[in-house]
């Protein structure tokens, strides 16, 4: 009963991200600004962009739950555990404001969820230390795919700005920690083939 409890809670929760359904434990930083009239074009670029940030933070759940479920240390769940509610934030930050943009969360979430959790358990397997170096890398790529969306975003679109901002800064911390713990440095075709896929998931969930 212990197994399939868990196992019921564990569909529940994949269910919830998918559906960008969250329990922020900080405010969404975008509440306390106040943005300008957007345009539609604008309006159109600003969900695109928040929409792939959503589907990043829908990938972050699933990967940060099957690392820390077969992560060896203790110290390492609970970081991992850690992070995941911070990632949490960013999930219902950034379906907040797709919903206030009038548009919607990827169409195809379930399959970036599947195939997150997949690579997270592969990424775990392969031990504590290369676990985290692969969350070190993970989010040094998006704290540098967050510079260029604020590079893009609307200057006028203040919300979705702020939103970015304390997101970066998350990542940023979330990386270092992963280093502090032990994390090594990913192969450079690891790290090439994780950029790839990283752009072909970019380029797909700003449309869909």
């Amino acid at each position: 009963m212990h197994f399939l409890d868990k196992a019921i809670t564990d569909f529940d929760r994949a269910l919830r991200v998918i559906g960008g359904i969250a329990s922020p434990s900080r405010p969404n930083p975008g509440s306390r600004v106040t943005d300008e009239v957007l345009d539609v074009d604008q309006q159109r670029h600003s969900a695109g962009l928040m929409r792939v940030n959503h589907v990043g933070e829908v990938c972050a759940q699933a990967l940060y739950d099957a690392q820390g479920r077969f992560a060896q240390g203790q110290l390492i769940k609970q970081q991992f555990a850690e992070a995941g509610r911070e990632e949490e934030d960013h999930l219902a930050w950034t379906a907040e404001r797709l919903r206030e943009l009038g548009s919607h969360i990827s169409l195809l979430n379930p399959l970036w969820y599947v195939g997150s959790y997949a690579l997270g358990t592969i990424a775990a397997r392969l031990g504590d230390a290369r676990s985290l170096g692969f969350v070190a890398e993970t989010e040094h790529q998006v704290e540098q795919h967050l510079t260029r969306h604020l590079a893009e975003l609307p200057e006028q679109d203040a919300k979705s700005r702020a939103i970015v901002v304390q997101m970066r800064e998350d990542e940023i911390a979330h990386g270092a920690a992963a280093r502090a713990l032990g994390g090594v440095d990913l192969p450079l075709p690891a790290q090439k083939a994780m950029r790839a896929m990283s752009k072909v998931m970019t380029t797909i969930a700003y449309y869909i």
